[in-house]
């Protein structure tokens, strides 16, 4: 089994009476379809020395950046999120150390080789007809922003109709990211369960 850290949202609980509390949450399909993938799930805290401390204490083999909150540049209200991530896709790319990006974190990827990310419509859908190695497949959508290039070094596999880019992988080091969210399609389609495998069984090299 592969330990794989693995990204959280930040969410706002109003209480009626008290302060407002601002959570780490993760959705608990995560950990099954990690599972499934023969891949135990690490959460770490959108705390960035924690996580940090985190990565170089424990065996993790693989990283994880998973969906929800937008960035705070735009509109989100996560900055601390967008730190922790930005950090450690830095620490994950020096390690030479597996990562794959969902939604959001595929744009966590896309943002670090600068790929511009614009709003984008009609890419909230259950079901989206998307061309996946030149196939067309069906995936869910949950997306407000979106990129139609990308950098010479990440390699577009999958497109939707529009020409907005659906899924990357870096050419050279183990970065791969998917615009759909395949722990919201019980059962866990065998297509996801493979691309994690194969991707998280790379060796990394965790640097001294």
């Amino acid at each position: 089994m592969k330990l794989v850290a693995v990204t959280q949202s930040v969410d706002l609980l109003e209480r009626p009476t008290g302060p407002r509390e601002r959570r780490d949450t993760l959705d608990q399909a995560w950990t099954r379809f990690l599972a499934a993938a023969d891949c135990v799930a690490v959460p770490l805290p959108n705390h960035r020395a924690t996580a940090m401390q985190l990565m170089r204490d424990l065996p993790i083999d693989a990283i994880l950046f998973t969906g929800g909150n937008d960035f705070a540049d735009q509109g989100g209200f996560a900055p601390e999120r967008d730190e922790v991530e930005a950090e450690l896709l830095g620490l994950a790319r020096s390690w030479r150390m597996p990562v794959i990006g969902v939604c959001r974190g595929m744009q966590v990827i896309q943002r670090a080789f600068q790929v511009p990310l614009v709003p984008v419509d009609g890419h909230v859908a259950q079901s989206q007809t998307i061309e996946i190695d030149g196939r067309k497949a069906s995936v869910n959508s949950f997306h407000r922003f979106g990129a139609h290039t990308s950098h010479p070094a990440l390699e577009v596999w999958a497109r939707a109709g529009d020409g907005v880019v659906k899924a990357i992988r870096h050419r050279s080091e183990p970065l791969v990211g998917i615009m759909w969210h395949p722990e919201r399609n019980p059962p866990c389609d065998p297509r996801d369960l493979t691309l994690f495998r194969r991707t998280f069984a790379i060796s990394g090299e965790i640097a001294a």
